[in-house]
């Protein structure tokens, strides 16, 4: 008939009153990343991911050897620690361990760039859709599933040919056509949170639709993004590194992991040391942004709470 109380929180209890119910909680935020700090491969991920980063910074700018200086002693020389290269010079005699480095920094600057650009679209017009339904929202998610139908790498190419292809203009073209699945994403969060409490009090309060959308859809929708968005960006530095490797990414004298590997698989059976040090950079960096984005997949999902 009596509830049973342990020590435990009948002392919790007493200490809870003295402290006058002072006690301070956690927001999701917070409780999202420590549930992230838990997540071993995240955090891994997370730490060789910015040795990767301040590595690709530095060692171009401290590094005795230019990454484009050609030594024509060292032609297609296999890695040589006395001499300076750790991963030996491509067929140009230029050092590879600097070029993988500015490749890294290139390829990164591609995945960030694009993906702000697709962030930037997809969250803007995937918003717009889902608050506003009916009529609109049917309209613009046509021309998504029209532009859905259209060969993806082709209209990269149709961009990168119409536009040039200067590197700034090669992020906006991988942004521009990356679009797509974030508005969606974003569509469906709009669709779920516009009914909520809190936006029809904002509603009737009379807020303009732009302040609802920026100050209660879009807030609200950031869980999922955050997790597309550390899924796009190795996916946008795949395409690139593709690109690259048919020869229509990055031209020289600048280089990037798609154009090493590309050189590198030309000379696979008589220099393999030029394709397995960019192949392997390349494919860390997908597996740490994918371990990356699971974790915050996990630490984000309100189920698992």
């Amino acid at each position: 008939m009596f509830a049973k109380t342990t020590p435990g929180s009948a002392t919790e209890a007493v200490d809870l009153a003295l402290a006058g119910g002072n006690v301070k909680g956690r927001s999701l935020w917070e409780d999202a990343f420590r549930r992230l700090r838990a997540n071993k491969a995240a955090v891994i991920s997370v730490s060789l991911l910015i040795i990767i980063t301040l590595a690709a910074i530095l060692v171009p700018m401290l590094h005795p050897h230019p990454y484009d200086e050609i030594y024509w002693d060292y032609i297609q020389a296999p890695p040589d620690i006395q001499a300076g290269f750790l991963f030996g010079t491509d067929t140009n005699g230029r050092d590879l361990f600097v070029r993988s480095m500015y490749g890294v920094r290139v390829s990164l600057m591609v995945g960030i760039v694009a993906t702000s650009v697709s962030l930037l679209i997809g969250v803007t017009y995937g918003a717009i859709s889902g608050y506003m339904g009916g009529r609109t929202d049917n309209i613009m998610m046509r021309i998504v599933d029209i532009m859905y139908s259209m060969p993806f790498m082709f209209f990269v190419i149709m961009l990168m040919v119409v536009f040039g292809r200067h590197i700034f203009l090669i992020f906006a073209a991988l942004g521009a056509v990356e679009w797509l699945t974030m508005a969606r994403i974003v569509r469906g969060q709009a669709l779920s949170i516009k009914n909520r409490e809190f936006v029809e009090a904002a509603r009737a309060s009379g807020v303009s639709n732009f302040n609802i959308i920026r100050r209660h859809i879009v807030p609200n929708a950031l869980g999922p993004v955050i997790v597309y968005v550390t899924l796009t960006i190795p996916q946008v530095i795949l395409i690139e590194s593709f690109l690259s490797f048919l020869g229509l990414g990055v031209q020289e004298p600048m280089t990037s992991l798609g154009v090493l590997i590309s050189e590198g698989a030309q000379q696979m059976e008589s220099a393999p040391w030029t394709l397995l040090f960019p192949a392997t950079i390349l494919a860390a960096i997908l597996f740490c942004f994918n371990f990356i984005g699971d974790g915050l997949r996990d630490a984000l999902d309100p189920r698992d709470r």
